[in-house]
């Protein structure tokens, strides 16, 4: 498992699990990582099931409450307590899943430019493809069918993420991997109440916006259970900001 520390510094150590998102893998949050752990915090970037170094998992069995298992299964395996939750874009449904199970044990989820589902509370469900239009979903599906063999949704470019770095978008295209489906189409429904109640922040980037994240900004944007900021970055933060982002994430 990603993990990194350092010696401590004047910065209170937290421990921070920074989940990527669709199709990226733990490796994409290095520079960050490396950023929190020079401050002493103590950082973990896992992989989700099917995606960066556990590829080999990719299967018709994946889905959403697969990635929300993976993450509830690391903090328990290490003991964590008082986390800092870190969900990028599709995994902001991910840590508001393992919120269900996880909430005496996470001081604040952070949403990076994330879905946030409308509702948390007991017998609600989200599923990813419910934050598509319906044409965008016909759309996916037909990508899945035709070039992931029906299996998987392929990778889109680096640039949809808002990379335009030559080396950053080489890099990127040549980590991800495929998204398995039922990852987007299988609902996760909540026992409890996920993150509703909880310490929670949504950083969205605006430069450019992700559009298809408009509506969530807005209706976080004037909530006051949220504290709601922004960044001077593309979609992909952590790899075209990781000091911006590194500086937010150290905030008291």
């Amino acid at each position: 498992m990603p993990y990194r520390q350092a010696p401590a510094s004047p910065c209170s150590p937290r421990t921070y699990v920074l989940v990527h998102g669709a199709w990226h893998g733990g490796a994409c949050w290095q520079r960050v990582a490396d950023i929190l752990a020079a401050q002493g915090q103590r950082v973990f970037t896992p992989c989700l099931s099917g995606l960066g170094t556990r590829a080999h998992l990719f299967s018709p069995a994946v889905n959403l409450q697969t990635h929300v298992d993976d993450v509830i299964a690391l903090v328990k395996e290490e003991r964590l307590r008082n986390i800092v939750l870190v969900g990028h874009s599709y995994a902001g449904l991910v840590i508001s899943g393992a919120a269900d199970s996880l909430r005496d044990r996470v001081s604040h989820y952070i949403y990076l430019d994330a879905a946030v589902p409308e509702e948390m509370r007991p017998g609600a469900s989200m599923r990813w493809s419910d934050f598509n239009t319906p044409a965008e979903r016909t759309a996916r599906l037909k990508t899945a069918r035709d070039f992931g063999n029906g299996a998987g949704l392929p990778a889109p470019p680096a640039a949809a993420f808002g990379v335009t770095d030559p080396a950053d978008a080489a890099w990127l295209e040549q980590h991800m991997r495929p998204m398995p489906l039922p990852a987007y189409t299988d609902a996760f429904v909540f026992a409890n109440s996920g993150s509703a109640g909880m310490r929670r922040t949504y950083i969205a980037a605006s430069r450019p916006p992700y559009a298809s994240l408009a509506p969530i900004r807005e209706r976080l944007r004037s909530d006051p259970t949220w504290s709601f900021t922004t960044i001077d970055s593309g979609h992909d933060a952590m790899l075209t900001a990781p000091a911006a982002l590194g500086s937010l994430l150290l905030l008291p």
